[in-house]
């Protein structure tokens, strides 16, 4: 099995198509949406290795993946939808559709079960977008993470009355990606030249799917349900809440340590902070997008009594 996980990850990230296929390893009903995927089974393995991977040590464990069941007539006719239009891009761009894993959470509603078992029946809707104009947006439409970014993800989820979180992990066409910058309301491609936006063309931290193909290019699969103690303390700041860490002095640290493409992004979503634009855990949230915590609790260790 190691072998297989192997082949489908590159540095946290699925690159490979997963199985569209029914397979012992799984069970479901004829009634039920989606399927229950078992470990053991390489499906479930991947996106373990690649969800976890993404996280570092938090303490997490996954409860349940489930997939769409492939039994029905819509999820066969999504299928065959989003085959024909990754072709489509693939001719558009050179044989090059770009496809990808990515995953996905709505940030108003902590991508309830019910949210996520509506996507996964329906499709997105209008309900699914993120349309604020913060620092942290980057247009107007359904922004995912990248696969081996799950950290990134799972901050925007919160527990439900059983200590769940969960995830959706789509595949997703971004063809040819134009860098959309923060805080940007931007809800088309600027040309047709391209066919998603990033944050970062050269390092995406965020993918943007238009409304215009939200229910084209994306294409929901698994919803991953997971428990993580550590996480509850982690996405409400974690070690950037002590007092004794001022945000002035971790800006000058963080100058040391980073490209000045990253920082001015930083600085940017700083500003806004201090003109109460936008709230301390907008800021949080930024910093550890952009920096990452693993820079940035080195930073704090260093130089911080904490």
């Amino acid at each position: 099995m190691a072998a297989q996980i192997d082949f489908e990850l590159d540095n946290g990230e699925i690159l490979d198509p997963l199985s569209d296929h029914i397979s012992s390893s799984s069970s479901s009903s004829s009634s039920s949406s989606t399927i229950l995927l078992h470990e053991g089974s390489q499906e479930h393995d991947v996106i373990t290795t690649c969800f976890l991977s993404g996280l570092g040590n938090t303490n997490t464990t996954i409860v349940t993946i489930r997939k769409k069941s492939p039994h029905t007539f819509t999820t066969k006719a999504n299928h065959l939808a989003f085959r024909i239009f990754t072709e489509a891009i693939a001719r558009k761009n050179n044989a090059d559709p770009n496809v990808k894993y990515a995953w996905y959470c709505n940030r108003r509603s902590s991508s309830s079960k019910e949210d996520l078992e509506r996507i996964i029946t329906y499709g997105f809707s209008s309900h699914d977008e993120t349309k604020d104009s913060s620092s942290s947006s980057h247009g107007i439409g359904i922004h995912l993470f990248p696969s081996n970014l799950s950290l990134s993800a799972v901050e925007a989820t919160e527990e439900d009355g059983e200590g769940l979180r969960r995830l959706l992990l789509c595949r997703v066409i971004l063809g040819k990606s134009e860098e959309i910058i923060s805080g940007s309301k931007q809800a088309y491609p600027s040309s047709v030249e391209f066919d998603s936006g990033v944050d970062d063309v050269q390092n995406p931290r965020k993918y943007v799917i238009w409304s215009s193909t939200m229910n084209s290019f994306i294409l929901p699969t698994y919803i991953v349900t997971f428990k993580s103690p550590r996480l509850t303390v982690v996405s409400r700041g974690g070690f950037l809440d002590r007092p004794r860490v001022g945000f002035a002095s971790l800006m000058s640290m963080l100058a040391k340590s980073m490209d000045g493409a990253r920082m001015n992004l930083i600085m940017r979503t700083y500003d806004d902070f201090r003109k109460r634009k936008i709230q301390r855990d907008q800021l949080i949230r930024k910093m550890r997008e952009v920096a990452g915590d693993n820079l940035l609790a080195q930073i704090i260790k260093n130089n911080f009594r904490v």
